[in-house]
């Protein structure tokens, strides 16, 4: 019996109650509102439940009365070995071992579906993140939010929601002018921009566009530096893409700056004459503003100057108005530490466009990410990248470090540690629970223990109970990482999980010992080995973590 179908029946208890002292008054409580939990002392039950408490004022009673008529409801019912009233009114439930022994079998015959739950079905998302300038390598900041805006959409997909990864190219502008002029300089030999881009790899791509396109040094001067831009450009956003790739992150859309301004009238144009047919644009100071003080932004802002040129705002808002024209109702940003700035605005944005800010977009801060003895990038001299990054700690354990605390939580990495192949290393320790589980299913089967004869209730021992326990909660726990937009609690929980089977491995044997005969427990305990290995499975996999299967 999992949390889902123990809701039902106490709802369907507490109904039964609630008629009984209210003959033709319907409480028309729902099943969302039954809560269930895991009491932190096992001695107290599989379940426990507030519900008397929750519901005694509306049914006209006190919870511990209540209480005792629910569980005198609950009484009987398949699946429940003993209900127990506690303090003020709390309600423990015991599951008997074969109820509770099933879920092994369950879970193992679900695969990689089990876990995926339909929380967030019928949602439309667009999940922007990194979104770093094409100017340069990606660095230690851009990858936090690559690790952690990956396992968002793997947990939002996991719970029902339709998602679009999306990377925002900063193609447009004068930083990429800046770009093509320092690239420029180092092909020619001329002096770099005071403003410029600087480091080893404006040399390299120097170098590349060379080799690569040599007719742009035919150019006439005046036509030389938008083509080298545009060549280096390619150059370095490819480079960009395959560093996402190599750290296990994917996009499903790649949306250029430029086609904002492209076309008569562009999508900037069209964006600001939308605005304004709302009532939420005026022109004053020979500029035209957007009213966004009407929705809690701090000052008006300013979408076109006097000179006719376009603000950063006006394309933020034609590329807001453009995420709705492609049918995502709900939008997620996920911005560095340095773009507070940024929230209000774009709050505000989304009411003059007809949104609910409330609701239909989601800014998400993260903060800074330090490492210890960590050297500048060779190439950048002025960052660390994350190419480096990745081939100096590895993919997974830097993914998983990044993704086990919150995104509002400031976080220094110890390198040393995440290399180390110990329990103290948390990726290797869930890591290495599985790679368990694999090699434990082998040696029974060499024993030549199988999974017939299931016997579920034989599942009874006190880790065993544990265990069950934690697997039955992880479906909940997706479910509500991907509410939350918190990667870092599917990780804690796989900590917690890789515990349990650790002391049930130290406890209860697959293999028989010796001359001790196979007998149905070792094959039903097969199954439970193998349905926690899944589970550890499919909780890396939406971390984006590898599930070695030796260590």
């Amino acid at each position: 019996m999992n949390p889902d179908a123990l809701s039902s029946v106490l709802l369907a208890a507490l109904d039964a109650v609630a008629d009984r002292r209210r003959p033709g008054d319907p409480l028309g409580a729902t099943a969302s509102e039954i809560t269930v939990e895991r009491p932190k002392n096992r001695d107290h039950g599989d379940w426990a439940t507030n519900t008397a408490m929750k519901f005694a004022k509306r049914i006209g009673t006190n919870p511990r009365e209540l209480a005792q008529e629910i569980a005198d409801e609950l009484t009987g019912v398949d699946g429940i070995a003993s209900v127990e009233i506690a303090g003020p009114g709390f309600i423990n439930i015991r599951l008997d071992a074969a109820a509770a022994g099933q879920l092994a079998r369950t879970i193992v015959e679900a695969g990689d579906a089990y876990g995926r739950n339909d929380s967030q079905a019928g949602n439309s998302i667009n999940l922007e993140f990194v979104s770093g300038n094409p100017t340069g390598p990606l660095h230690i900041g851009h990858t936090r939010w690559a690790a952690l805006g990956d396992a968002t959409g793997r947990l939002l997909e996991a719970s029902g929601a339709h998602v679009a990864r999306e990377y925002y190219i900063n193609d447009a502008g004068a930083q990429m002018d800046r770009f093509g002029a320092s690239v420029a300089a180092a092909l020619t030999g001329a002096e770099a921009p005071e403003d410029g881009y600087k480091g080893a790899y404006i040399d390299a791509l120097a170098e590349r566009v060379r080799e690569e396109h040599p007719e742009v040094l035919e150019l006439p001067e005046s036509e030389r530096q938008d083509a080298v831009r545009d060549a280096a450009y390619a150059l370095q956003l490819a480079e960009i893409q395959e560093s996402l790739r190599k750290f296990n992150v994917h996009f499903d859309v790649w949306f250029s700056e430029r086609d904002l301004h492209a076309g008569s009238p562009s999508l900037i144009d069209q964006a600001v004459d939308r605005l304004r047919e709302q009532g939420h644009v005026y022109d004053a100071d020979d500029a035209v503003w957007v009213k966004t003080t009407d929705f809690g932004d701090d000052k008006d802002r300013v979408i076109r100057r006097g000179n006719g040129v376009y603000t950063y705002f006006a394309a933020d808002a034609a590329y807001y108005l453009n995420k709705g024209d492609r049918g995502f109702q709900h939008k997620i940003y996920l911005l560095g530490a340095d773009h507070h700035g940024y929230v209000h605005r774009l709050k505000a944005l989304a009411g003059a466009a007809g949104d609910d800010p409330e609701k239909d977009i989601e800014i998400l801060i993260g903060q800074l990410v330090s490492v210890n003895g960590a050297r500048l990038s060779k190439r950048a001299g002025n960052i660390i990248e994350l190419d480096d990054l990745r081939e100096w700690i590895g993919t997974d354990a830097l993914r998983y470090s990044l993704e086990r605390y919150p995104a509002d939580s400031p976080l220094s990495l110890d390198p040393e540690l995440l290399k180390k192949r110990t329990n103290d290393n948390p990726v290797f320790y869930v890591q290495y629970a599985h790679a368990r589980t694999v090699n434990v299913a082998k040696n029974a089967v060499d024993a030549g223990v199988t999974r017939d004869g299931f016997r579920p209730e034989l599942l009874a021992h006190e880790t065993e109970s544990a265990l069950l326990g934690a697997l039955q909660e992880f479906p909940r726990v997706v479910g509500f990482a991907a509410e939350v937009r918190e990667p870092h609690r599917v990780a804690r929980y796989l900590e917690e999980l890789a515990g349990l089977y650790h002391r049930w491995y130290d406890n209860c044997r697959v293999t028989p010992k010796g001359d001790e005969p196979i007998a149905n427990v070792h094959g039903t305990r097969l199954w439970l080995n193998d349905a926690t290995g899944q589970v550890l499975r499919n909780g890396l996999g939406l971390l984006g973590v590898g599930a070695p299967e030796r260590m």
